[in-house]
């Protein structure tokens, strides 16, 4: 059995949690792009519109001998704030939602199960209910190449993140 996978994350801008994804060991390859919308090959300024639709998203290809994707998810409840709606900061639209795109049953269903555990985290912190939506992997559509390790190639660039600064109840994911 392969253990090569991929994952599909939308955190809002995808630069900063590019970053944060391609600096875990275990994780292979990184790449940005739009997934969840309506249209073909879509441009950033199409996107950056709101006509299409499209989140930006973190293509993360990992090998699940080190890092399993119930990893990958602490990090992306942790890198963002999945109760603000179409909004990361001072980011706002639909490009800049919150989003795991599954690409199996499996993924699917850790997915869920560490949404309700981290819900349940954030309710008794007295934050909202997580806006963040679990769907089926679409199509994946490469963002332009200056997007592509952008914080690699602009160390000082915006990275874009805000957080709810809770973390999560990780040893809950492992029963």
């Amino acid at each position: 059995m392969s253990t090569h996978h991929t994952a599909y994350f939308a955190t809002g801008c995808f630069w900063g949690a590019e970053r944060r994804f391609w600096q875990m060991d275990g994780v292979t390859q990184t790449r940005v792009g739009y997934m969840g919308g309506r249209t073909s090959n879509p441009t950033y300024k199409e996107v950056c519109s709101g006509s299409t639709n499209h989140a930006e998203v973190v293509k993360v290809e990992f090998d699940s001998s080190q890092i399993s994707f119930e990893d990958l998810l602490v990090a992306f409840w942790q890198m963002h704030d999945p109760t603000t709606l179409n909004r990361q900061g001072n980011d706002i639209g639909t490009q800049y939602r919150s989003a795991i795109f599954f690409t199996s049953d499996e993924q699917e269903s850790a997915a869920v199960r560490s949404k309700d555990i981290y819900q349940g985290e954030l309710t008794k912190q007295g934050f909202e209910q997580i806006t963040t939506e679990i769907t089926q992997a679409p199509d994946y559509w490469d963002a332009e190449e200056y997007h592509q390790r952008y914080l690699e190639k602009n160390p000082n660039g915006y990275d874009c993140h805000a957080t709810t600064g809770i973390a999560f109840p990780s040893t809950l994911l492992q029963n």
